[in-house]
């Protein structure tokens, strides 16, 4: 008898557990799928946790690695150091002079990752402008930040965090000064009338004929087909390896030139050491803008480090016979502004930085350049004489190839004021 109680009083809790367990199930079904989740994660991941919004994400926009690769390869370089979750890469299209829309909206859509914090164009090719206007308009809490801009400076300025440029004005005078104090008695500057349009360029050409003027060297200009036009960058090319043999026959072996697009940088270089002539410094400096091509070397082995790329090419260059006629900057520019910008900006973001200070912004710039010497200032209007504050020109000291002394000291050389208004 004791027994058969017990069994029936036993039934008696299983049935009431069981209709408490029906009761809960509802309840606890909105649940379940978390709980199937969490069975999928490591078993020793943390809890997850819903996004703050405190997460940073930096974009960078450059062109592709056909038209500027060290720009490319400076966005990769800081990807590499931060990861893809942080850092968010776009390519706008290189013909960007015809698809005008298309380079807007690519810049655009990075404002759609609710954690983005700043957004960096290297280089602010035209579109730019409007498409950190519209960026303000839905999301004034980014940071944009134009490198090397192809817009006039107030236009872009006027959108713009910040801006910054190779210091066309301080570099027109001393491109030519160390032409001259190499020997060279002609200058001779390669453009296309895409390029003579923007401010930046166009100034800087009269400022290297009144320094050819004032070192009482003959000043040249020549033609030579845009790059993102029908011929492309194959026709541009040959166009280059065509006319460098007629130029150097008119003009000398003591002429020294200067191209402002990328894609003619590696022709004339080819040329240049084959029939003589020197060459300064590229419109965007690198030891990796032309040389490579031009030389026919690889380093892929060197990739990254840029003082063993620079001693390579540099003995490249004088195995070729092109000692003390070649230069460059130590470190690639393109490179360092895609890299320096996004740190700048990143420093910024944590409160480590001022975002328009040149000593803040130099000193992201040498995380990728280290040991080299920089020097800047902001950029002065020519029109109205007035600085700009949210816009700088920087620049680096020229290293010319097997050169005894290397560097030319351009950095500490101070240019004569009255350049800095030329136009």
């Amino acid at each position: 008898m004791k027994k058969l109680i017990s069994v029936l009083l036993a039934l008696v809790m299983v049935l009431a557990l069981a209709a408490c367990g029906q009761s809960a199930a509802p309840a606890a079904s909105s649940s379940q799928p978390a709980a199937e989740e969490k069975a999928d994660a490591p078993a020793d991941a943390a809890p997850a946790e819903e996004s703050s919004g405190d997460e940073v994400h930096i974009g960078i926009i450059t062109g592709s690695v056909s038209q500027s690769e060290d720009d490319r390869r400076g966005a990769e370089a800081f990807q590499a150091m931060y990861g893809e979750d942080m850092v968010k890469l776009a390519i706008y299209p290189d013909n960007f002079t015809e698809e005008l829309e298309t380079t807007i909206q690519t810049i655009v859509n990075m404002s759609d990752d609710p954690q983005m914090k700043a957004i960096i164009v290297n280089q602010a090719v035209p579109g730019t402008t409007e498409a950190f206007r519209q960026i303000k308009e839905r999301r004034p809490d980014i940071l944009c930040i134009a490198g090397e801009s192809h817009e006039d400076l107030p236009e872009i300025g006027s959108a713009a965090d910040l801006v910054c440029n190779n210091d066309f004005v301080a570099r027109g005078y001393l491109i030519i000064r160390t032409a001259h104090e190499l020997g060279c008695d002609t200058f001779v500057h390669i453009s296309f009338p895409r390029h003579m349009s923007y401010e930046t360029m166009s100034r800087r050409v009269a400022i290297m004929k009144a320094a050819c003027e004032e070192f009482g060297m003959s000043f040249v200009l020549e033609t030579a087909p845009d790059p993102t036009t029908d011929v492309g960058v194959a026709g541009a090319q040959a166009y280059i390896l065509e006319k460098v043999p007629e130029w150097v026959e008119k003009y000398g072996k003591n002429a020294a030139y200067f191209c402002t697009n990328d894609a003619h940088t590696e022709p004339l270089l080819k040329q240049l050491l084959e029939y003589g002539g020197y060459f300064i410094e590229a419109d965007l400096p690198s030891p990796t803008m032309g040389y490579p091509g031009a030389l026919g070397i690889d380093l892929t082995a060197e990739a990254g480090d840029y003082a063993k790329i620079l001693a390579k090419v540099e003995e490249a260059i004088v195995e070729k016979g092109g000692e003390g006629r070649f230069g460059t900057w130590a470190y690639s520019y393109g490179y360092t502004v895609s890299a320096g910008l996004a740190q700048h900006a990143l420093n910024v973001i944590n409160g480590e930085s001022e975002l328009l200070d040149i000593d803040d912004i130099s000193k992201a710039y040498e995380v990728f350049s280290p040991g080299a010497a920089w020097n800047g200032s902001n950029y002065t209007n020519a029109e109205t004489g007035v600085k700009a504050d949210n816009t700088f020109l920087v620049y680096q000291d020229t290293y010319i190839m097997g050169n005894p002394g290397h560097y030319m000291g351009s950095t500490s050389v101070e240019v004569p004021e009255e350049y800095f208004t030329v136009k």
